[in-house]
């Protein structure tokens, strides 16, 4: 296409999604709720310019977040996004380049892949890293290196192929119908009370008490080197009262809720295990289970079974118009798939984890 038609328009993030200096906030949202939705076929992702605001502010002092709007003849058709990690000594970028589908064979996604190297590499950063979500599709696959799950070789994974990435991981999306029957997950819950004995739990919604920042906000530190990560480079995360409150309040700034389900070790009162359920504005929309883990040292007590049995019990009483839970987990991560699967949740989609290492 003609370079004069196509825009890489910077967004300035607004205060306020209502002002007038937000009409570029609001059609990156807009286009980028429709990119999902053609990509999955439904909205489950879909989210409002008032949701996600929060989670652009300037001012986070952990990590820079950059956007671009993209327009083709004064038409948005896409955006493209740079989070660069602020711990100490990182040379991680994670990037973005989401084109809705009439905006593909243009070389448009190779220009945005060329601005954005770019500015990884202003900004010191080596190691590339983005997560596309692959939908279901005859013919060719690859398998990452972990052995562990496969895409297929669609257009993205092509595109991503011809620019030097490689796929290091793939991500199981499932569900579970909010909807259904239910009576099992009290069974679950039970079983995993009996096997846990000398722990407790304990349910919150955010804003966190001040009697659980201290321990919640290590179990949060431990997702940056605990999960399984496959070939993929994650920085070890510090996490504060400070930084947990931040966290807290990209979703409550946004209008979100999030319940957390945690365990207790009653010996020594050490939050062991936590599960997090959240849910946008509207009441109806798909709820998402957002970060679970069980510290090393607790496992092999079904602690991961009990904080997630027990956090979709109180879930379902919370959201009765919720439709269903999203989750995200690595494939090799058997331990975790086996709780999901005996909770209920089945395999909805796939998400390869790619990488690329600059010269």
């Amino acid at each position: 296409m003609s370079p004069s038609t196509l825009e890489f328009h910077p967004i300035r993030v607004p205060g306020s999604v209502h002002g007038d200096d937000a009409a570029d906030f609001r059609d990156m949202v807009e286009v980028r709720n429709r990119v999902y939705r053609e990509i999955s076929g439904h909205d489950d992702n879909r989210t409002t310019a008032e949701e996600i605001l929060p989670v652009y502010r300037p001012d986070d002092p952990h990590e820079r977040r950059l956007l671009w709007l993209v327009r083709a003849a004064g038409r948005p058709v896409g955006r493209l996004g740079i989070d660069l990690p602020l711990e100490a000594g990182s040379r991680s970028a994670y990037l973005l380049i989401e084109l809705a589908r009439d905006a593909w064979g243009r070389g448009i996604g190779s220009a945005a892949e060329t601005l954005l190297v770019d500015v990884a590499r202003r900004e010191g950063r080596s190691i590339l890293q983005t997560w596309v979500e692959h939908p279901a599709a005859e013919g060719e696959r690859l398998t990452p290196p972990t052995g562990y799950g496969s895409v297929p070789l669609d257009h993205a994974a092509r595109f991503l192929l011809r620019h030097g990435y490689t796929l290091e991981q793939v991500i199981r999306v499932s569900a579970y119908d909010l909807h259904g029957p239910h009576e099992h997950l009290a069974v679950l819950a039970e079983h995993a009370r009996a096997a846990a004995s000398g722990y407790r739990t304990v349910q919150w919604e955010l804003p966190t008490p001040d009697a659980y920042i201290e321990g919640y906000a290590w179990m949060k530190s431990r997702m940056s080197t605990d999960a399984p990560a496959a070939g993929l480079v994650v920085d070890e995360e510090i996490w504060d009262a400070d930084r947990l409150r931040a966290h807290d309040a990209q979703y409550l700034d946004g209008g979100r809720r999030v319940l957390v389900t945690a365990a207790v070790h009653v010996a020594t009162g050490e939050l062991c295990a936590f599960n997090e359920l959240a849910i946008g504005q509207d009441p109806t929309e798909a709820s998402h289970q957002e970060d679970t883990l069980v510290l090393t040292a607790h496992r092999g007590h079904r602690l991961g079974m009990l904080v997630k049995a027990e956090g979709l019990l109180s879930w379902r009483e919370r959201w009765p118009g919720s439709p269903r839970v999203i989750t995200y987990n690595a494939e090799e991560n058997r331990p975790m798939l086996d709780i999901n699967e005996a909770l209920g949740f089945v395999p909805r989609a796939y998400e390869g984890a790619w990488k690329k290492v600059l010269g």
